[in-house]
């Protein structure tokens, strides 16, 4: 399972970072912590488009490690909305990891689904708007 190589999704990915040495635990791996919030971010960013507006993470439904990353990774966060409720935006976040610039090879490190909600101005729940980005957004029709 580490280092299979695989494809990313064809579609721009809503996040790409590269970690730094500093971003790195006692054992020379990049923080799941790191990982988590960059997730977070990735799946906050697709949700605020969907809901044109101010959203909050309310539920991180799973997450799915499946390899470390390392310093000199390029890291992508592809998302995709995977359901939408009255108030609410679900995520699902992939994460890919190009690694070995000198003999390329891209692998998946990470899979995690969230829940987010619609806020207004207050930070009250809103009801999200009709669906206009489809074709942006992939989202399922709203339901």
């Amino acid at each position: 399972m580490m280092d299979e190589p695989v494809h990313c999704p064809k579609r721009q990915p809503a996040l790409r970072l590269a970690p730094m040495p500093g971003n790195e635990n006692m054992f020379g791996d990049i923080f799941g912590g790191w990982v988590m919030s960059n997730v977070d971010i990735a799946g906050g960013i697709e949700a605020m488009r969907y809901a044109r507006g101010r959203v909050a993470t309310v539920a991180v439904n799973s997450f799915q490690f499946q390899q470390p990353v390392s310093s000199g990774d390029v890291v992508s966060f592809y998302t995709e909305i995977v359901r939408v409720g009255r108030t609410s935006i679900t995520v699902q976040v992939q994460v890919f990891a190009e690694r070995h610039p000198q003999k390329p090879i891209t692998v998946k490190v990470t899979e995690a689904i969230l829940t987010y909600v619609a806020l207004d101005k207050e930070g009250q729940k809103r009801v999200l708007p009709p669906a206009v980005w489809p074709e942006l957004t992939g989202a399922p029709e709203q339901g």
